[in-house]
C-alpha cells in the first residue's frame, strides 16, 4: 500500500502505502515529479571549494560507465527492494492484528505510531509555513487517512496480494490519465483485465468479498488524490508535510478505531502489534525509498516498484497462509505488466504539473 507516508508513496514512495509515503510508485508522472522534488529539497547552500568540481567531474565520467552504472544500482535497487519486504512485512502484520482489533484500529495506532517517529525525526514546528502550505497539508493528511483506512478494511475482507493489486490501479490510472500517447491505451487494457480477474464474478472458495474489492480500489483512488495533495505539499517543506500530514491522518481515522474497537485498541499486545507495524509498514521503508529514490532514475525506480503486488502475494502465502487461485494470480501479473510497461515505455524527465 500503499498504504502511507512513502516520499510522495507513495506504493511509489511517501506511501503510507507514507502508505504503501506505500515516500512510499508510483505514478511515472508522480514519480518524475518527486524525484525531483526530493532532490531539491536535498539541496543545501554552500560555498564550493577549487578543487570540488575535477572531483564532481570524475565522478560523473565513472558513473556514466557500464560498470560505474551498475555499481551505483545495486545500492539503490537493493534498498527499493527491502523496502517492499518492509512494507508488505508489516501490512502482513497488520492483518495478524485483526483478530484482537478492527482494521481501522490497527490503521488508526499505524498512524499514530508513525507520527510520533515523524515528528521526532523532522521536528517539523522548525519550519515556517504559508497559509497555502497548510491548506495543501491538510489535504495530504486527510487523503492519507482515508487511504489507510481504506486499504486496512479491505485487508480484513480479501488477500494481500489482491489488495495491493486493486490499490495499484489508482496510481497507475493517475499516469495514464496524463499521458496522450496511443500505445497507453494497451496497458489500460491489461490494467482493466487484471482487476476484472480479481473481481468476485462467481461464488467460490477463491472469490473475493465484494466490499474488500471495492475498499481496495477506494484505496486506489485516495492513493492518486495522496500523490497529488503530496507533490503540491511536499515542494516546500517536505518533513513538515511528512510529520504533520501522519498527525493530521491520525486525527481523521481515530475516531473509526475508537468506535469499532473502543478499549481493546489501547491493550498491550495491541500497541505493540500497532507499533511493530508503524515500524515496518511506515519507517522502514520509507526511509529505504527516500534514499534510493534519489539514487536511481525514475523509469528504473517505477518498474522496481511496479512487482510491489507480487511482493504482497508472496508475502501473504509466506506470513499469513494465504493462498491464491490461478486466475487471481494472472489478474495480479496483468495489473504489474501495466504499471510496469506504463513506467518502462515512457519518456521520463518530464515533471507533473498541477
Amino acid at each position: 500500500m500503499a498504504d502511507g507516508t512513502s516520499a510522495f508513496r507513495t506504493p511509489f514512495s511517501l506511501r503510507m502505502r507514507c502508505p504503501r509515503n506505500r515516500v512510499n510508485f508510483k505514478s511515472k508522472v508522480w514519480l518524475n515529479s518527486s524525484v525531483a522534488s526530493t532532490t531539491s529539497h536535498h539541496r543545501v547552500l554552500k560555498v564550493r571549494t577549487p578543487d570540488e568540481t575535477p572531483r564532481r567531474a570524475s565522478a560523473n565520467m565513472s558513473a556514466s560507465s557500464p560498470t560505474g552504472r551498475s555499481s551505483s544500482l545495486a545500492v539503490p535497487v537493493a534498498l527499493a527492494i527491502s523496502s517492499m519486504l518492509f512494507f508488505q512485512a508489516g501490512a502482513s502484520v497488520a492483518k495478524l492484528a485483526f483478530p484482537l482489533a478492527s482494521a481501522p484500529a490497527v490503521a488508526t495506532l499505524r498512524l499514530g505510531f508513525a507520527s510520533l517517529i515523524l515528528l521526532l525525526f523532522w521536528r517539523p514546528w522548525r519550519t515556517e509555513l504559508s497559509s497555502n502550505s497548510l491548506r495543501q497539508i491538510a489535504a495530504y493528511g486527510v487523503a492519507l487517512g482515508a487511504m489507510n483506512l481504506s486499504f486496512y478494511a479491505s485487508l480484513s475482507r480479501i488477500p494481500l496480494g489482491v489488495a495491493v493489486a486493486l490499490e495499484f490501479v489508482g496510481p497507475l490510472g493517475l499516469a495514464l490519465v496524463h499521458s496522450r500517447r496511443r500505445r497507453d491505451l494497451l496497458w489500460v487494457v491489461f490494467a482493466c483485465c487484471g482487476v476484472y480477474w480479481l473481481l468476485p464474478l462467481s461464488v467460490g472458495p477463491d472469490t473475493e468479498d465484494l466490499l474488500g474489492v471495492v475498499l481496495a480500489l477506494l484505496a486506489g483512488l485516495w492513493w492518486a488524490l495522496y500523490i497529488v495533495f503530496g507533490q503540491k505539499a511536499g515542494a516546500e517543506a517536505r518533513g513538515a508535510t511528512l510529520a504533520y500530514g501522519s498527525v493530521i491522518a491520525t486525527i481523521i481515522v481515530a475516531p473509526f478505531g475508537i468506535a469499532f474497537s473502543g478499549p481493546a485498541m489501547i491493550g498491550p499486545k495491541v500497541l505493540l502489534l500497532g507499533l511493530t507495524v508503524a515500524v515496518l509498514s511506515s519507517a522502514v521503508p520509507y526511509s529505504l525509498e527516500m534514499i534510493s529514490m534519489v539514487r536511481m532514475p525514475a523509469r528504473t525506480f517505477g518498474i522496481l516498484m511496479s512487482v510491489e503486488p507480487a511482493v504482497g502475494a508472496i508475502a501473504g502465502f509466506a506470513l499469513l497462509g494465504e493462498h491464491l487461485s490461478m486466475r487471481q494470480l494472472a489478474g495480479i501479473g496483468l495489473v504489474i505488466l501495466a504499471s510496469g510497461a506504463s513506467v518502462a515505455t515512457s519518456t521520463g524527465g518530464t515533471a507533473a504539473k498541477g
